[in-house]
């Protein structure tokens, strides 16, 4: 089921706004569609307003991670998800977001990325 960010049909005293127009098309939010840590990497790609493309990943198994203290990047095999501060449930079901803490093979690293957007998963090594 689609999510509506229109107008509500309540005004906040509890009476009803008479509409005006009907729904527009651009205040559907699409469905929500996570980043999963498989070992397959599978991504879609969005038409977004002005014609522009958005890409999401879907399944994702490497990461870039980035180490600060050699100021260098490379690309790193994500093995699980330990810790994600939007729900705790992502992390039983190794979804990633932005700020996700995520086991690569060479430390725990925090993805600084959004993968429902960029349809890259970055992310900064942690001490």
């Amino acid at each position: 089921m689609a999510l509506w960010q229109g107008r509500s049909k309540k005004k906040s005293t509890g009476g009803s706004y008479r509409p005006f127009r009907k729904k527009k098309a651009h205040e559907i939010a699409p469905e929500s569609q996570f980043a999963v840590v498989r070992e397959e990497t599978n991504m879609k790609i969005y038409r977004t307003r002005g014609n522009n493309m958005k890409g999401r990943l879907m399944t994702v198994s490497y990461a870039n991670v980035f180490d600060p203290k050699t100021g260098k990047a490379q690309k790193s095999r994500i093995l699980t998800v330990k810790d994600n501060p939007a729900n705790h449930n992502y992390v039983q079901r190794n979804i990633l977001t932005k700020g996700a803490v995520v086991q690569t093979e060479v430390g725990m690293a925090r993805v600084t990325s959004r993968p429902g957007q960029d349809a890259v998963v970055n992310a900064v090594l942690q001490e």
